[in-house]
């Protein structure tokens, strides 16, 4: 394939080249079991028999894993957690719920003499951060769209629930009453928290945005993604669309299914949303060849509720076939987890890594800058907080889908364990690890005013907007 030449100078091979990775240390471990539930309809109804010796479906429970997103939650100590559409695919997900969890590691950590902390997670109130005995109604928000803001028809609206096994079982009488989102509506894997408290989805199946109120109620239509063009492009059509999108119609997908908004952040002010697709739209591979996958980093709007035309280029380790995650550290730098599909019981070397991702001075449809900050291959863990007798830890799970800075030197990261998915550290059902990464340099990390900062909620009763005016509760 030829390279154009338009954005390709001398200095193409400075930005594409990264630096080793900082020394990074485990300061705090907790672990969540597998096997953790939450109330709700019978859930894993058509995804086959299980794995790792637990078995499907889950009656009268959701599965609390998966997680592909996580922000602050009600206290200092506290963390809201986003599973994805539940179990892996369009297909097989649309008895699972669409959720954050609210929870409190009880971290393991090294007290300068002995280790403490029972290394534990426990669900707590998802408004006010206080400890309960099981994840129950207070302890998550669901999806839903009681006012039809949706454009499409929706699993809530169908009589049974729709499935490749062509097995006819009604769907769940709450999906129904509240119009609950479910994970064949969308395949949610990434949010953040705006300005004025309101919540931002990125999903996979439109590639959409879907805005929410505080308490999960959907405010206006889903957001299809325009198709701005960068430099040196090939790609066709209006809209970036996957195989999933429902306005699909006879036209030919651009972007591959699961190739969404695996990634997305918001600046500082929390006005600004930064999306990054998982896959390489249709043309773009075309900007440079020589790239693994040229991934879009597109800029949208909050306040005019559209995108802005600004967009730059992610390129993907040569070693990387996926991204996992993306988050702010200021206006113009952002964290990139990257990984490949290799794990410690499966066959090729596991490649799981953080990067530091720079835009400063970038034109729009140029390469992001990039920089190797943490190798989850390589941590030190000097008092073997995980308890596997080595001071190397190492992070070899498939999907490693969260990463959340907690001030200028410290990282929490968390897997995505694929529930009942095996494989990661053994051939048991993977559990959820929640990890606590020192860097030895800094980040020049500026909190923002709402998608990361500490919120609470205020919209109880679901009709009320932070945003006053510029809200979507009136058309």
């Amino acid at each position: 394939m030829k390279v154009r030449f338009g954005l390709l100078s001398s200095a193409v091979a400075a930005i594409l080249s990264v630096s080793a990775a900082q020394a990074t240390e485990l300061t705090a471990f907790a672990v969540m079991p597998a096997n953790t539930f939450a109330t709700g309809p019978t859930s894993g109804q058509f995804a086959g028999a299980g794995a790792g010796g637990n078995t499907l479906p889950l009656i009268d429970k959701q599965p609390v894993q998966g997680f592909s997103a996580v922000l602050h939650g009600p206290t200092d100590r506290s963390f809201y957690v986003m599973p994805d559409n539940g179990f892996g695919n369009q297909g097989n997900s649309a008895d699972t719920l669409l959720r954050m969890y609210a929870l409190q590691p009880d971290f393991k950590t090294w007290n300068g003499r002995k280790i403490v902390g029972a290394g534990t997670v426990t669900p707590v109130d998802f408004e006010t951060g206080q400890r309960l005995s099981q994840f129950d109604r207070r302890s998550f928000i669901s999806l839903r769209d009681p006012r039809h803001e949706l454009g499409f028809g929706l699993v809530a609206n169908k009589g049974n629930y729709p499935n490749p096994l062509n097995v006819a079982i009604p769907v769940d009488a709450e999906i129904t009453e509240r119009q609950l989102l479910t994970g064949a509506d969308f395949d949610i894997e990434s949010v953040r928290r705006d300005r004025w408290g309101n919540l931002w989805f990125g999903e996979e199946f439109g590639p959409f945005l879907i805005n929410a109120s505080p308490r999960g109620r959907v405010l206006r239509p889903e957001i299809a993604t325009p198709n701005i063009v960068p430099p040196g492009s090939t790609a066709t059509g209006k809209f970036v669309r996957s195989p999933q999108n429902p306005y699909l119609g006879t036209d030919t997908p651009n972007l591959r299914g699961s190739n969404g908004f695996e990634g997305m952040a918001i600046n500082p002010k929390g006005d600004k949303l930064y999306t990054l697709l998982e896959g390489t739209v249709a043309g773009d591979d075309s900007i440079n060849a020589t790239v693994n996958k040229n991934l879009r980093i597109d800029e949208f709007d909050i306040r005019a509720e559209r995108y802005t035309g600004r967009n730059w280029i992610y390129p993907l380790a040569a070693d990387g076939t996926n991204i996992g995650d993306m988050t702010a550290v200021n206006d113009h730098q952002f964290l990139v987890l990257e990984r490949n599909g290799a794990t410690a019981t499966g066959g090729g070397v596991p490649f799981k890594r953080i990067f530091l991702a720079d835009i400063d001075g970038v034109k729009s449809g140029g390469f992001a800058r990039k920089t190797e900050i943490v190798n989850l291959m390589n941590v030190a863990d000097p008092h073997d907080l995980n308890d596997d007798g080595d001071a190397l830890f190492t992070f070899p799970y498939v999907t490693i889908e969260s990463v959340l800075i907690l001030d200028k030197s410290t990282l929490l990261v968390i897997n995505d364990n694929n529930y009942p998915g095996t494989g990661g550290r053994d051939l048991n059902s993977d559990h959820t690890e929640f990890l606590k990464l020192r860097l030895d340099r800094p980040l020049k990390f500026e909190r923002d005013a709402g998608g990361e900062g500490h919120w609470h909620d205020h919209d109880h009763g679901d009709d009320h907007d932070p945003r006053g005016d510029h809200g979507h509760d009136h058309h």
